[in-house]
């Protein structure tokens, strides 16, 4: 199972900006504990799992990652979309025209901050929203690409 993680806006910071709500992992730490956990998941499905790991703080390669995704026969997309969640019309349209299944991240948990981060346009068009669970919510999104994508065969 091929699966992207796409990271967006400041991510790359992860470890550095605020980590009283981000935590203080880096981005390359949270990717191998990703990786550790999700392979645990695959095991237990007997699902041999290829994972792909992307950041950009520029709106126009995330879309162009996500184009990509689809051109390579990708079975899943986590995205964490940063603060373009709250904005990007772009990145939303691009994950609308896929047929692959898209799952929306975020590490803190928009609802309980800033109001402007209470709405996502990104999550209508995504098949579901994980959130507040630092670096746990991309295992969890792994989890639920894993469990779809077995009941799909059953």
């Amino acid at each position: 199972m091929k699966i992207a993680i796409i990271n967006g806006a400041n991510i790359n910071f992860a470890g550095i900006r605020e980590p009283h709500i981000y935590g203080n992992q880096t981005l390359a730490e949270i990717n191998r504990q990703i990786s550790t956990e999700a392979e645990i998941f695959a095991e237990m499905a007997l699902v041999k799992l290829d994972l792909h790991f992307f950041q950009s703080n520029i709106e126009g390669e995330i879309i162009n990652i996500l184009q990509s995704c689809f051109e390579e026969k990708f079975d899943g997309i986590i995205i964490n979309p940063g603060a373009y969640a709250h904005y990007s019309y772009a990145i939303r349209d691009a994950v609308a025209s896929l047929t692959i299944p898209v799952i929306e991240v975020h590490m803190s948990n928009p609802h309980t901050r800033e109001e402007f981060r209470h709405k996502s346009v990104i999550s209508p068009v995504c098949q579901g929203s994980i959130c507040g669970f630092r670096s746990h919510s991309y295992v969890l999104a792994i989890y639920a690409h894993i469990k779809n994508n077995l009941e799909v065969y059953e």
